[in-house]
């Protein structure tokens, strides 16, 4: 087997690499489905307005972060 070059950050980024690192680990893609949901809501509770707008901020950057964290952790 071919080991690949890790690919560089803008490949991380890309919309094809985080589309196949999702079908690859379907159990992680489930939980960013839920995190996308419920950190919104989670954030109005403790903190109200302000804390919605940061519940969404943050769980957008964790889906588009999360593959580059796995390919920096070792996957």
């Amino acid at each position: 087997m071919l080991d690949q070059p890790p690919p560089s950050l803008t490949e991380a980024l890309s919309s094809d690499y985080r589309q196949r690192f999702y079908e690859g680990h379907r159990s992680l893609a489930l939980l960013m489905i839920l995190i996308l949901l419920l950190a919104p809501f989670a954030g109005l509770y403790v903190t109200g307005l302000l804390g919605a707008i940061l519940g969404v901020v943050s769980s957008i950057a964790a889906y588009y972060l999360a593959p580059l964290l796995a390919l920096v952790l070792g996957r």
